[in-house]
């Protein structure tokens, strides 16, 4: 009967709402002209795909709590052997919140607007006493890379390589400095929810709310796609290293590299704390040109998969059948 469609395909038609086809083809990744872990600047063919429109946003994400229970990384107790040395009320339960230093003072380092706060969660964003009611269509936050994997699991869906973000963020713009063109802000306006001006001294986020904005409050870039640059940073698959390795020409959907992938992303810098890291992209609402211009395609940063923040979101991705 005309309109009657098999189940599989209806269920195919409704994991992939919401999301748009990236075409496959051969781009530019990586820049020199930034961060020295955003090199080297490499050619790499992608196959099609879909991704998300948008950030995962709350309301998708207390879809996926309500059917499932699933409990957040940032809602559990952390394991005191994990983290030697820091002391046992730092381990409730709890995430990253970001608090602004007073207007014109002068912070130095990020433990002067990073609190860890206990209670902070996707459910109490800025911590106990804060909720997500009104925030249906923010990005969720305060998800570790477990957190994001599960999700995409539960919708059929995966979370997407480095080169698949980066591939997307870009538009199909090649080269150019951010997802849409090489001016951070044309005419003067802003495009993404970054920070405007000297952070975090003066000035705040670009959306006007202190932190995320709505999903799709900023222009989409050529493919249609609302905040890859800034509101929050992206989980992506890929194991952090300060240099990216080569990859083949043609990328695929990518493997995790295996156990020494995963030891190349302990940080040398704290050799007592054994915890991966993941690539993150895209920037955040805290990014600004004095501190952190990471809201560009090329940018990329490490992240313990483990750890929540207020800033930290992710989107997915379909992959054709192989």
């Amino acid at each position: 009967m005309i309109g009657d469609a098999p189940a599989a395909a209806t269920r195919a038609d409704a994991r992939t709402d919401g999301m748009v086809w990236v075409p496959g083809g051969a781009f530019w990744m990586g820049s020199e002209a930034h961060y020295p872990e955003e090199g080297p600047v490499q050619r790499v063919q992608l196959d099609g795909f879909r991704i998300d429109r948008d950030p995962v946003t709350n309301r998708d994400f207390a879809a996926f709590v309500a059917a499932t229970g699933y409990v957040t990384v940032a809602e559990r107790a952390l394991d005191p052997a994990s983290y030697p040395g820091v002391p046992p009320e730092a381990l409730r339960p709890g995430s990253l919140v970001f608090r602004a230093p007073p207007q014109g003072t002068r912070a130095r380092s990020p433990s002067d607007w990073w609190d860890y706060v206990a209670g902070a969660s996707w459910r109490h964003p800025a911590g106990p006493g804060s909720t997500v009611e009104g925030r249906a269509d923010h990005p969720v936050v305060h998800v570790a890379f477990e957190d994001a994997e599960r999700f995409a699991r539960w919708t059929g869906k995966s979370l997407p390589t480095e080169a698949e973000w980066e591939f997307a963020a870009r538009g199909g713009l090649e080269r150019a400095a951010y997802c849409w063109g090489d001016a951070a802000m044309p005419d003067g306006r802003p495009m993404a929810n970054s920070w405007i001006g000297q952070f975090p001294a003066t000035g705040g986020p670009a959306g006007g709310t202190g932190a995320t904005s709505p999903v799709g409050a900023f222009p989409p870039n050529a493919y249609g796609l609302h905040d890859m640059a800034g509101n929050v940073w992206e989980w992506t698959v890929d194991w952090y290293r300060d240099r990216r390795a080569a990859l083949p020409a043609k990328a695929c959907c990518g493997t995790d590299g295996g156990g020494e992938a995963r030891r190349a992303s302990l940080d040398p810098a704290q050799p007592a704390i054994r915890i991966p890291r993941k690539v993150v992209k895209g920037g955040s609402f805290l990014c600004a040109p004095n501190y952190c211009h990471r809201f560009r395609p090329a940018a990329r940063q490490p992240q313990m998969i483990d750890t929540a923040s207020c800033h930290i979101g992710f989107r997915c991705v379909v992959r054709p059948a192989r």
